[in-house]
């Protein structure tokens, strides 16, 4: 019976992905089908004897700073890893299930068959050599260095070309890339080889073999169509520093097409304010770095990107810094994997996010970019040297306190700041996603989410995950889990499995006014149209009384019956009280500020915490964790068209 439906999940997904292609992508998929067969009974197994003419020499820098890399336990996922004993390299450790070794595109990684795909390739990524790099430089102890040798000789053995599930995506091998990439640069291999023989024959007979096999897959396995989405950046940023950096045979073809690819998806995927069209923030950070980091490998082996690859790089650095916070977040929507392109962090560092206006603040030397770092981190040190630290101390930070209303991309971020208080209210208009599986979107139309002096409020409640616990996944990237309304159970677009939207809503932002006293927004969207209702919501900020007037319309085309359903999902650190059913008071206990909400006397609401029947109350913090949180919820049962007020008061402590 389980296998059964195994089977028709399988092929219920198949048949809806493939009514989201056009008849272009068919056949390149059909294609495709043709090149699996042949690289399976030709390719699996085969192995490079490439080799380079010279070691390329140093790009980056060292770091000056004296510090214990932890080089014996990594964390994946909240599980940890022991790196100094052998590791499988095709088992999820969060469960001990195996991926079978047989052709890589013949393995089922969409459910649990075998384990989590996702934890699988996090081990793979190998970001964890970083570290070993890094303490051998620090302490120039051989056990490091022999540890490093070790570990890329039992990945290669357990590896062969095209078998087992770490050569099933291409993102992974070019996110192995960078990291060898950078563990190159820590080691200095063009000295380290000089006066170590036994190293040497290491990288000219093994680890460069296995670069440039990398390389080839990058190159002949290029995502396209309806999933060129943030893994053709990937691929191609992993092509591009494989090829600029190493010269091999293929370099100067795999240059121009990879820097060609890069050149055009940064302007694709952003929108000319540099906001990512996949509508999942925490993978900004991710992409970012893609494009960051080939520029700068670029630019010191003399391939010079353009000025609009430059300016639309800038342009992303300030929708980074106009999203976070007053204390630096970065709030969710959308999906989110704690997918880092680069494992450089000391556990002094700011986030990857602040880390990047380091970068920019040294690029592009903008103060309003500086206004938002951290201190001087690891990962630019390495990236910049003593030289983009001086640049980055000479920058005077130049804040701007004032909202940034993205009309056209659906990003409405109203803010009120006077001196370290800070109302940060995000509310969302935005599509549900890039192209047309919107794989990384949420059903969130005209939600919100509410930061009180950097403390939030009204969340965005997670990712949890992707391919795993479909029942979870689902709710997490479905309406219900946001702060937006869900009618008659229905998601606002058509979930077509795990990363796969197969219907889309349309948003439409009817009216937006912005000034020093009040901002009004004005949106709906056709999430519904379906079952003939029309949700319309207005947001009233008035930022004198610091009040915010959330209005919710509903008009039925055939005045027929509907279940409403409207969710305020709060972070887990806040503690409700209700003096009246419909008077509730929110208290952080970190912020000398308080939130009161001021329900429609039509609420009668309920505090759901942890449920999981149905599935509600819940928070993901970060992929594959999760803890219970409290909802505020309400179901009504209404026929007609109707209207509901509700007001979000900030006052004193």
């Amino acid at each position: 019976m389980i296998l059964k439906k195994n089977r028709f999940t399988k092929l219920h997904w198949y048949w809806t992905r493939l009514r989201t292609m056009n008849p272009s992508e068919i056949q390149f998929r059909i294609t495709s089908l043709f090149r699996n067969q042949y690289e399976k009974r030709f390719k699996t197994g085969y192995t490079s004897t490439a080799k380079i003419k010279s070691f390329p020499t140093p790009i980056l820098f060292q770091t000056k700073q004296k510090y214990n890399f932890n080089t014996s336990e990594y964390s994946i996922f909240g599980t940890k890893l022991n790196i100094e004993k052998p590791i499988n390299w095709h088992q999820d450790i969060t469960n001990g299930g195996v991926f079978p070794m047989r052709f890589s595109r013949s393995i089922n990684t969409r459910t649990e068959e075998h384990g989590i795909v996702k934890v699988v390739w996090e081990v793979n990524r190998l970001q964890f050599l970083t570290n070993i790099c890094l303490q051998y430089q620090q302490t120039k102890d051989e056990a490091y260095l022999d540890q490093f040798v070790q570990i890329i000789r039992s990945w290669k053995a357990a590896n062969p070309y095209l078998l087992g599930v770490n050569w099933y995506s291409n993102i992974e091998i070019s996110l192995r890339i960078i990291t060898w990439f950078l563990c190159w640069e820590i080691l200095q291999v063009n000295d380290l080889s000089k006066n170590n023989d036994s190293f040497r024959i290491f990288v000219e007979q093994d680890w460069i073999p296995l670069i440039h096999l990398h390389a080839v897959y990058a190159h002949t396995h290029p995502s396209k169509f309806s999933s060129s989405n943030n893994h053709l950046i990937a691929e191609a940023a992993g092509l591009f520093i494989a090829s600029t950096y190493w010269d091999f045979p293929e370099s100067k073809i795999w240059i121009k097409e990879s820097k060609a690819i890069l050149e055009r998806e940064i302007i694709l995927q952003h929108s000319k304010n540099g906001i990512n069209k996949e509508e999942a923030s925490e993978y900004i950070q991710f992409i970012t770095d893609f494009f960051l980091i080939s520029m700068i490998v670029g630019e010191r082996k003399g391939q010079l990107f353009s000025d609009e690859y430059k300016n639309r790089l800038y342009q992303i650095f300030n929708y980074i810094s106009n999203l976070m916070t007053i204390k630096g977040e970065v709030p969710y929507y959308g999906d989110d994997d704690d997918g880092h392109t680069l494992k450089l962090k000391r556990s002094t560092d700011c986030s990857n996010f602040q880390s990047l206006l380091i970068s920019g603040t040294i690029l592009f030397q903008d103060g309003y970019l500086k206004s938002k770092t951290g201190q001087f981190d690891l990962k630019n040190e390495i990236l910049f040297g003593q030289k983009g630290q001086d640049i980055f101390d000479s920058v005077k930070p130049a804040p701007d306190n004032k909202s940034k209303i993205y009309k056209d991309e659906g990003h409405l971020i109203l803010k009120k700041i006077e001196a370290e208080k800070e109302i940060y209210l995000h509310i969302d208009t935005a599509p549900l996603g890039y192209l047309s599986i919107a794989a990384h979107g949420h059903a969130d139309a005209l939600s919100f989410f509410l930061y009180l002096d950097g403390f939030p409020f009204i969340i965005d409640t997670g990712t949890y995950t992707y391919h795993s616990e479909p029942e979870w996944r689902g709710y997490f990237k479905g309406t219900l889990a946001h702060n937006t309304i869900r009618i008659d159970g229905l998601d606002q677009a058509r979930n077509g499995g795990p990363c796969l939207w197969s219907q889309h809503y349309e948003s439409k932002l009817i009216e937006c006014t912005e000034n020093n006293d009040f901002t009004y927004v004005k949106a709906t969207h056709t999430g519904y149209d379906s079952i003939g209702v029309q949700h319309i919501r207005s947001y009233f900020f008035d930022k004198i009384k610091n009040e915010i007037k959330i209005v919710d319309e509903f008009i039925t085309t055939k005045n027929s019956e509907h279940e409403y359903e409207i969710p305020f999902h709060l972070h887990p650190n806040i503690k409700v009280t209700n003096p009246t059913d419909q008077r509730l008071i929110l208290q952080h206990p970190q912020c000398n500020r308080q939130l009161e909400i001021q329900l429609d006397p039509i609420y009668f609401p309920q505090f759901i915490r942890g449920s999981t029947q149905p599935i509600l109350g819940w928070n993901s913090p970060s992929f594959l964790q999760k803890e219970p949180t409290t909802t505020i919820y309400t179901k009504l049962i209404k026929q007609g068209s109707f209207t509901i007020t509700t007001l979000l008061k900030i006052v004193d402590r």
